[in-house]
């Protein structure tokens, strides 16, 4: 991530209608995985600084993982449940009922490697959520600024997933509204390709705006619309390791 970017990233999180919806989406994922009797212990790989934390913490007691050691807080009780380094080199904080990877592993040179890392950190039920951006056809320079490598479809990431030695539970696009915009995009970026390598900076958009695209992102989850679109600009994974 662009060191600019990632100073923003804290604002964009909170208030950003892409990832407020994403965290709702996420929420409501965790809803039918786990009790929320806050009995479980939660592993969020590339956790950043922790912004997630207070929204896991209903279902139990939240660890991360995070390699950019410019991204701590300073905040004792928060870098203190945050192993600063890599998931192979993880303290013996285990076993977890959920590893979460949240648009991780599309930043990763080995995520066959990442993932099998998982299996050892798993509860015998534990199961592994991970997000990825959808779809070769939709990259962009967005995907340029955020260091991305790759946008996964449904059958390589189960590829993925094989190979690293996991089972799907659930498999299932999301934020299938954006698909043609980011489509768009990409025609636009190819018909008038600019100078500069990368786009502005990504902004809060003015408020009405982004209401309405967070209530757009919520009513396409809430009516399930992945039944009928076999396409989104983003994919979930839920799987378990084993056959």
């Amino acid at each position: 991530m662009e060191r600019e970017y990632a100073h923003l990233y804290r604002d964009l999180y909170r208030s950003h209608w892409w990832w407020r919806a994403r965290e709702e989406f996420l929420v409501d994922t965790l809803e039918r995985w786990l009790s929320p009797d806050g009995a479980h212990r939660l592993l969020d790989v590339g956790c950043g600084a922790g912004l997630f934390f207070d929204r896991l913490a209903r279902f139990g007691d939240v660890r991360g993982v995070e390699a950019d050691l410019d991204l701590r807080t300073g905040v004792r009780e928060v870098d203190e449940r945050i192993h600063w380094g890599s998931l192979e080199g993880l303290p013996d904080w285990g076993p977890f009922s959920v590893i979460l990877f949240l648009d991780v592993l599309e930043h990763l040179d080995k995520p066959a490697q990442a993932l099998r890392a998982a299996t050892r950190l798993l509860a015998p039920d534990g199961v592994v959520i991970a997000t990825v951006p959808a779809f070769p056809m939709l990259w962009t320079r967005h995907d340029d600024m955020n260091h991305h490598l790759v946008r996964y479809t449904r059958s390589s990431f189960l590829s993925l997933a094989e190979t690293a030695g996991y089972r799907p539970l659930s498999i299932r696009y999301f934020f299938h509204w954006t698909f043609p915009a980011k489509l768009l995009q990409r025609l636009a970026e190819q018909l008038m390709p600019r100078a500069d390598a990368m786009p502005p900076l990504p902004k809060v958009p003015p408020a009405f705006v982004n209401g309405m695209l967070f209530q757009l992102s919520r009513l396409e989850h809430k009516l399930r619309l992945d039944r009928l679109c076999p396409f989104g600009s983003s994919l979930l994974f839920v799987g378990r390791p084993g056959a």
